[in-house]
């Protein structure tokens, strides 16, 4: 398959959120028009924002499509919805049983009303880098020109991230 390659980060602290994230994984590796290329550990990730919920369990997938960056977002919202994330009474920060977050969409810079990719907060979080950093670290940044590895270098962000299960 020719294609672009794109990085999704994954998210849970509801219910098994170990789980939960390696159901989205294989939810996403079902659709015909997406080939997993790369997978990274799953991480126990403290909470950033809203700190008095569960951690969170994070991983980073690569996969490479033929699909638009509208229409693979349209597939992550759809396979949230299918896993029963509620988006509308949901807390920014707050607590989910799966979030799916387009990263990268190649090298594109795409800023449209509901789609910004890079993801704008990629660079601030922690919990973001450190599974990308472990399977894309030669990753430039588009906007930045900046490597992944070179952005968690930088980081601010003090919260604790681990790998949880290789």
């Amino acid at each position: 398959m020719t294609g672009i390659f794109c990085y999704i980060g994954i998210g849970s602290n509801l219910g098994n959120a170990l789980q939960n994230c390696k159901d989205a994984v294989e939810n996403i590796s079902r659709i015909n028009e997406i080939q997993l290329t790369g997978m990274s550990s799953f991480y126990n990730s403290e909470p950033v924002g809203i700190e008095n919920q569960n951690w969170f369990v994070n991983a980073v997938v690569e996969i490479k499509t033929m699909l638009v960056a509208r229409d693979l977002l349209h597939i992550l919202q759809n396979i949230e919805n299918t896993m029963g994330r509620k988006r509308k009474r949901e807390i920014k920060g707050g607590p989910r049983i799966i979030d799916l977050d387009l990263l990268f969409y190649g090298q594109d810079v795409i800023d449209e009303d509901g789609l910004k990719v890079p993801h704008p907060e990629i660079h601030k979080r922690r919990f973001v880098l450190e599974p990308l950093n472990q399977i894309a670290s030669y990753f430039i940044h588009p906007a930045f020109g900046v490597s992944v590895r070179g952005l968690k270098d930088r980081i601010n962000d003090k919260k604790v991230v681990e790998i949880l299960e290789k």
